[in-house]
């Protein structure tokens, strides 16, 4: 299980089916002057997302309702056919209410600019940003891409139209 160092981990799911992950390789390049920062980093043997940490030269206070981009420092290169979502650390959602504005957010495969980070503070309190605090994480996905095909009609269903709470919540 040694899979932040690039090798090859097994699991078995409850089928009891030996299943196999091989991580893929993502190249990753530091802004000038953020050698300081942390990489992102899996915090636990079997994390989905990396953590990723603020580049902000300064500390950035965000207020209750305020949204800001925080910089990474970093430029990654994503292999066709994957994309890296951004997406909220629960335990800052919990205790402070920051979030990922547009989570989960897509980095693109043929994205090379410096990754930014969305953040807002839907809490009741400011919150600091500050230098090397672990803000967000990485999540690898495949992506799947479609061909749309123009029709005159759908195939209809017996939730047809419903949505936006057409099941109530109970």
């Amino acid at each position: 299980m040694r899979s932040p160092r690039g090798t090859v981990d097994s699991y078995v799911d409850c089928a009891g089916e030996n299943l196999s992950v091989s991580p893929i390789k993502i190249q990753i390049r530091r802004k000038e002057g953020c050698q300081d920062v942390p990489l992102p980093r899996y915090m636990s043997e079997h994390a989905s997302g990396m953590d990723v940490c603020a580049a902000v030269k300064e500390p950035v206070t965000l207020h209750p309702g305020e949204i800001r981009l925080i910089p990474t420092g970093l430029r990654i290169a994503i292999p066709p056919g994957y994309e890296v979502q951004v997406r909220p650390r629960s335990g800052l959602a919990l205790k402070h209410g920051i979030t990922v504005v547009n989570a989960p957010g897509t980095i693109d495969s043929d994205y090379r600019g410096e990754v930014g980070i969305i953040l807002g503070n839907v809490g009741r309190e400011p919150f600091s940003v500050e230098r090397g605090m672990r803000i967000a994480q990485l999540v690898v996905q495949r992506v799947v891409r479609a061909d749309l095909v123009q029709q005159e009609g759908l195939v209809d269903t017996q939730r047809s139209s419903g949505g936006f709470g057409h099941t109530g919540v109970k």
